[in-house]
C-alpha cells in the first residue's frame, strides 16, 4: 500500500510541477521542488481526490515522505 501511495503522490507532483517523476524521492521536500502556494493548494487537491481523503493541515506537509505517511494514515 504505501508503495502505492509514493507512486501516486510522484504522479501528481511531477504532473503539477512539470518534472519527471524520477526526481521525485521520498526525502524531497516541496522547497526543493520549487513548490509554491498555488502549487502545493493544486497538488493537495488532487490528492484529496485521488485518495477520497481531507487534508486539513497541508502546512504539516513538508516532504513527498511527510506526505506518503499523512495519506497512508487516513486510507
Amino acid at each position: 500500500m504505501l508503495k502505492m501511495i509514493f507512486e501516486k503522490i510522484r504522479e501528481v507532483i511531477g504532473s503539477q510541477l512539470g518534472i519527471d517523476e524520477e526526481e521525485i524521492k521520498l526525502e524531497t521536500s516541496f522547497e526543493d521542488l520549487g513548490v509554491d502556494s498555488l502549487d502545493l493548494f493544486q497538488i493537495i487537491i488532487e490528492l484529496e481526490e485521488a485518495f477520497n481523503i481531507q487534508i486539513e493541515d497541508a502546512e504539516s506537509i513538508k516532504t513527498v515522505e511527510d506526505a506518503v505517511k499523512y495519506v497512508e494514515a487516513r486510507v
